[in-house]
């Protein structure tokens, strides 16, 4: 449903995320020694004093959320007696993990194992251990990618989803969800701080996916139509994607970003297939079995694990900036899920997000990193030695391990350049949409922003990332978004004991039904 003509745009609200940005990436390009410098004493000062907050952060989300959708709160429907879920279960899964993962998948898929391969992991030395290294690589690009991350990201999904579908608050917001802690200083300074951080993480994790997105396809665009890198090249494929996106955003939830989310997935079937069948699917099948064995009988010890005495480096360098990223991206994905996932249980969100988002990212890398590790293990392709020999470049190490598929040249490129565009597109018209519901002033479960608004959304993230590419400063605008991070910790905490409050206050001992509903006299009187 569109939003009403009555709602209103929280210009307070929306002008100090873009200017606090727009001001962040400005410092960054006209003093990028400085800026960097700072950004990376700050990240490694995050990385380091804090990874044991990270990591205990990210295992409290998995095990809350899987008690909780256990628990008897579990059965509580996020909406009224009368709402239906608005979105078939695919559709409705298809466009959580598209917006949820975007590029990313397709980017690190194939190359984050053979980083592994040549990392000490639990001080195992990959120079004499070849065959463990070999088996780690597989185990953790299933673990950073599996439940840990989806469980950030469904830790403030439950809490706004409540707020906006069973206690009918009108504003799309974090701080909407923290109401039944911080009551009337939602709508004050508090509220408009925490929605403001939440608006400058989400643009600059948004330019985080464009940096690992734009030098990709543009790569791969030269492979396509035979000309090399350049900036002239990489605005085109910006404004390719941004006319995508946003014309996506512009048409709504059903008509564009759900019919996107579809598209997205059947071509990612085919190249997943693809590869399966021509690649060696015995080793991905084994590999994939072993690599799940691992993480299921070490998941406490590697989702702990902190290297406090040889401080290797490998969980700051690979978990805990995991774990900040989603983090970061946790408002987002909350406000997005939280809005498409009306009519639902709680157990059917928790588990929905857990299970498609873990076995979608499973596949890929079982895949694709099966793929890849395979190369590097039987020598096909010496992965590792043209990623030092290309100066540490993933884009063009990824583009050389696409050249070793069959049929790479004239199918599997060009398809999976259509892929990389359809994936990002589904996650920036989300970010756009949510961005644009945040700073609507009133706007209910059932409604969607202003056209003119998510437009002008997406129309802001394209220029923005093009000021970035200009300059140079979008490293740093990503080092800074995973900053965001730290903070956000406590917000998505004070979210859930909010949420316990509000179900204990409305539902008590009301739960013996498989699906318990609040009658909505009583909604409207805890309103």
């Amino acid at each position: 449903m569109e939003s009403k003509p009555s709602s209103v745009i929280d210009y307070g609200l929306m002008w100090p995320g873009v200017i606090v940005t727009a001001l962040v990436g400005a410092l960054l390009a006209f003093f990028p020694v400085q800026g960097k410098a700072v950004v990376d004493s700050l990240f490694k000062l995050l990385t380091y004093n804090f990874k044991w907050l990270f990591l205990l952060f990210g295992l409290f989300c998995v095990v809350f959320l899987i008690w909780l959708a256990m628990s008897r709160w579990g059965s509580i429907k996020l909406g009224g007696p009368e709402d239906k879920p608005e979105f078939s279960t695919y559709t409705w899964a298809a466009m959580i993990f598209t917006a949820g993962i975007g590029i990313a998948i397709v980017y690190w898929a194939f190359i984050e194992p053979v980083y592994y391969m040549n990392t000490s992991i639990l001080h195992i030395d990959p120079n004499s251990q070849k065959g463990l290294i070999g088996e780690l690589a597989g185990m953790y690009g299933q673990f950073h990618w599996g439940l840990t991350p989806w469980a950030i990201y469904a830790l403030p999904t439950i809490p706004i989803a409540y707020a906006i579908h069973v206690k009918r608050i009108p504003a799309l917001r974090l701080s909407t969800a923290c109401r039944g802690i911080i009551g009337e200083h939602a709508d004050g300074f508090w509220g408009k701080l925490i929605d403001t951080v939440v608006i400058f993480g989400m643009i600059g994790g948004v330019g985080t996916s464009l940096g690992l997105a734009v030098p990709l396809v543009t790569s791969l665009a030269g492979q396509i139509i035979g000309l090399p890198q350049s900036f002239g090249l990489q605005l085109v494929v910006l404004g390719i994607w941004t006319a995508l996106f946003t014309f996506t955003v512009w048409s709504g939830l059903k008509s564009g970003m759900a019919k996107l989310a579809d598209i997205n997935t059947y071509i990612a079937y085919f190249l997943l297939a693809y590869v399966f069948l021509i690649g060696p699917s015995t080793f991905i099948l084994n590999t994939w079995c072993n690599s799940l064995g691992l993480m299921v009988s070490d998941f406490f010890k590697i989702s702990l694990w902190s290297d406090p005495v040889s401080n290797g480096g490998f969980p700051e360098g690979w978990t805990v900036f995991y774990w900040a990223w989603w983090v970061a991206y946790a408002p987002m994905m909350g406000l997005f899920v939280a809005r498409i996932s009306r009519g639902r249980t709680i157990r059917q969100v928790v588990f929905g997000e857990l299970v498609y988002g873990s076995l979608g990212c499973w596949v890929f890398f079982a895949v694709w990193g099966g793929y890849a590790i395979d190369l590097q293990a039987k020598g096909t392709l010496d992965v590792y030695g043209i990623l030092k020999q290309s100066g540490w470049s993933n884009d063009v190490t990824i583009v050389a391990i696409l050249n070793s598929i069959p049929g790479a040249k004239y199918l599997f490129i060009p398809v999976f350049t259509i892929l990389c565009f359809v994936f990002l597109a589904t996650t920036l018209n989300s970010a756009a949409y949510t961005l644009s519901s945040q700073v609507t002033r009133v706007i209910s479960g059932s409604e969607e922003p202003p056209r003119w608004n998510r437009t002008l959304w997406g129309l802001i993230l394209g220029l923005f990332a093009v000021g970035l590419l200009a300059t140079g400063a979008l490293k740093a605008v990503q080092l800074s978004s995973i900053i965001v991070a730290l903070p956000l910790i406590p917000v998505l905490l004070l979210m859930v004991f909010s949420l316990m409050k509000w179900m204990r206050e409305d539902y008590g001992e009301l739960l013996q039904n498989k699906s318990v509903v609040l009658p909505l006299d009583k909604i409207r009187q805890s309103i």
